[in-house]
């Protein structure tokens, strides 16, 4: 009996075999992160800090919080609105209400 394994998408990455490669201070930067970061988007965001840092793995993780609570702030207001406790004044004034993009 032929099974449904032929195929012309070809074989495809495995996520989990994607995070299995990442460095282990990034999973484990990972394991506590907010946001739903992809491997190929955190290790592209992982490469610019680890140069940010010179090198150096713990300030490359805060560089990474950084960048994640920036991520957070700038979408808050117009996910939460602007009385969230991470809207920032200015994203509440420079981003339209989502009313106004009805």
């Amino acid at each position: 009996m032929a099974r449904n394994i032929k195929t012309r998408l070809g074989r495809r990455h495995s996520p989990m075999a994607q995070f299995d490669q990442l460095p282990r201070e990034l999973r484990q930067w990972l394991a506590t992160a907010i946001l739903p970061w992809s491997a190929k988007s955190v290790l592209k965001h992982w490469k610019a800090a680890l140069l940010r840092a010179g090198g150096d793995k713990g300030r490359a993780c805060a560089l990474l919080s950084e960048l994640e609570a920036r991520c957070i702030a700038r979408d808050a207001s117009l996910i939460w609105g602007a009385c969230h406790p991470a809207a920032t004044p200015a994203n509440t004034a420079t981003r339209p209400s989502p009313r106004a993009m009805r």
